[in-house]
């Protein structure tokens, strides 16, 4: 209501919003602070009230911009190109996750299993006890990655843009010229959901 009032009557003074709320001046003292400080409204003396054009959506997408991947990564479930795919599947439902990161026998990231991938094999003829994961999975480099220095904002994107429920969190490290991939996070659409949420709460 306050920021409503300022945007129509602008400039208007503490005195003259109070009056229209039917407020005192030191009811609504830390309100006009609030909004001050976090840049919805500025106040110049002698003069009043400004709206300054930003609105609290604003305010939410500059805050997703800032967020780096590294402050809300979670701990990725790894397996190796060896395991076999009916071991994935039991490792899917104990931990819960949608999927799976696989590395290599060098301990780099070399792809990763989704629950679409495993259940399209677990409903053929394969064996599945015998048949290793490494066989199914998505491989590098068709797999989407992010670093733990981007932002949360370009993470969700990649994962809209690419149609993926995760994205791998990475540290690139360069060996004989070649860039490898060691897997430290990972960032999927419930964490964007979590993380929305918070940032309404606050």
């Amino acid at each position: 209501m306050i920021v409503d009032i300022v945007r129509k009557y602008e400039p208007i003074t503490s005195e003259q919003i109070a009056d229209k709320l039917n407020l005192t001046r030191s009811a609504l003292r830390p309100d006009l602070a609030v909004l001050t400080m976090i840049g919805i409204l500025e106040a110049r003396p002698r003069v009043g009230y400004f709206f300054t054009g930003k609105i609290p959506q604003n305010l939410i997408s500059k805050r997703i911009k800032d967020i780096k991947v590294d402050n809300i990564k979670a701990v990725p479930v790894v397996i190796t190109e060896n395991t076999s795919v009916y071991d994935a599947i039991v490792t899917l439902f104990l931990t819960d996750v949608g999927t799976l990161f696989v590395t290599g026998d060098d301990g780099f990231l070399s792809g990763l299993v989704s629950r679409k991938d495993l259940l399209k094999i677990a409903i053929g003829n394969a064996d599945i006890h015998k048949m290793p994961v490494g066989i199914v999975m998505t491989r590098m480099p068709n797999i989407i990655t992010v670093t733990p220095d981007e932002s949360a904002y370009e993470a969700a994107k990649k994962i809209v843009d690419h149609q993926v429920d995760a994205l791998p969190v990475v540290h690139v490290v360069v060996e004989d010229n070649q860039e490898k991939f060691k897997i430290v996070g990972k960032v999927t659409k419930s964490t964007f959901t979590k993380l929305f949420v918070e940032l309404v709460e606050i």
